[in-house]
């Protein structure tokens, strides 16, 4: 079946449709990672937007269940230039066609990937729509640039859970954490997990006495979809919690700390979506390669509390990539230190968070 992705610009592609079909709207981003695509289809960070792979090949080892990130895939639609119908891997128990249609998950294939991803780089992120349904390019434009589009949208509300679990127990448990779901993905837990961590994870509404009402040793802001200055109610519940006990802020919820601590965010022109994003580390000077899923960040300019330290710059486009408070257990980075898909050069962020739970035990 043939399908369309058009752009609010004006752009069209012509494709060939896989996995769903139907139409969807979303802000179009590139993902710049070589592998890992079942990470980010179901990264819930992707609520909104419509991925487009900048490497050609994709589907070639099939999906699992053991390499989710999130319940199902959050995305709206995901672009790829090739397809791989033939999935050849041992882990493999389904084709991505397959899995995408299941969770009514739109792709189209057999467009230039690399054209797209110029344009994104020269207008910014655009506001798109994919249809199998509507052959008229007119229309399709017209529609892109009529929906919503994701400034000033709460869109946490439509991944975090419904009422709070516990995640599984470690072997031998030392601290409990907190995580307050705004999207979270799950090797952000087995990485608490693995350092010996009881996980309670809330959702994104939860209140601050809800929070300390199970006694953490620490609370993790997690990762997240779309603008976290529509997302008022978790900077409320964050700005409540400051000082009372450690908290790690990851991507959303570094953004989200950042309000708290009486910054501002700003929308990125096309974002940060990958695996391979250079960021250094100012307190060792060593350069760490990243992955990476935001287009907002924290306006380094904002913060104007002498108490906040710049810890981390992104060397692509010295946007700031983490911070931490010099006399409260604070700090948050922007990237992603549990990568799935990605390097792991940032573990050790994890390390730092059980020291400043040690340390305020």
């Amino acid at each position: 079946m043939k399908a369309i992705l058009a752009l609010e610009n004006g752009a069209v592609f012509k494709g060939e449709s896989f996995g769903a079909c139907g139409e969807r709207f979303g802000e179009v981003v590139f993902n710049t990672s070589m592998a890992g695509y079942q990470e980010i289809l179901t990264d819930p960070s992707y609520k909104g937007q419509i991925v487009a792979m900048t490497y050609p090949l994709i589907g070639n080892y099939g999906v699992n269940k053991e390499d989710v990130q999130s319940r199902r895939p959050f995305l709206e639609g995901f672009v790829v230039k090739e397809y791989c119908k033939l999935a050849s891997n041992w882990r493999s128990e389904k084709s991505l066609s397959d899995y995408l249609k299941e969770n009514g998950i739109m792709g189209i294939e057999g467009i230039d990937t690399r054209a797209l991803t110029l344009n994104i780089r020269l207008a910014g992120a655009l506001k798109a729509v994919l249809s199998t349904e509507d052959a008229d390019e007119q229309s399709l434009v017209q529609k892109a640039r009529n929906s919503p589009g994701l400034p000033g949208i709460d869109l946490v509300k439509d991944v975090t859970i419904a009422k709070k679990y516990a995640w599984s127990k470690a072997p031998a448990r030392k601290y409990k954490v907190a995580v307050l779901d705004c999207g979270c993905k799950y090797n952000i837990l087995q990485e608490l997990i693995a350092r010996e961590c009881e996980v309670v994870v809330l959702p994104a509404q939860a209140s601050a006495q809800e929070i300390l009402k199970i006694k953490p040793d620490g609370l993790l802001l997690s990762n997240g979809p779309g603008d976290p200055a529509a997302v008022t109610y978790v900077v409320d519940t964050v700005r409540k919690l400051i000082g009372k006990l450690p908290i790690f802020g990851i991507c959303l919820g570094h953004q989200m700390l950042g309000l708290a601590l009486g910054g501002r965010t700003y929308k990125l022109k096309f974002g940060h979506h990958g695996a391979n994003h250079p960021v250094k580390d100012l307190k060792t000077g060593r350069v760490l390669i990243t992955a990476q899923n935001h287009g907002f960040c924290v306006d380094i300019d904002s913060l104007k509390d002498k108490n906040i330290e710049i810890t981390h710059i992104n060397l692509n486009d010295k946007t700031m990539e983490g911070m931490r408070h010099k006399k409260l257990p604070v700090f948050s980075v922007q990237f992603h230190p549990e990568a799935s898909p990605g390097p792991h050069d940032a573990q050790y962020l994890f390390g730092e968070f059980i020291k400043l739970m040690k340390k305020n035990a």
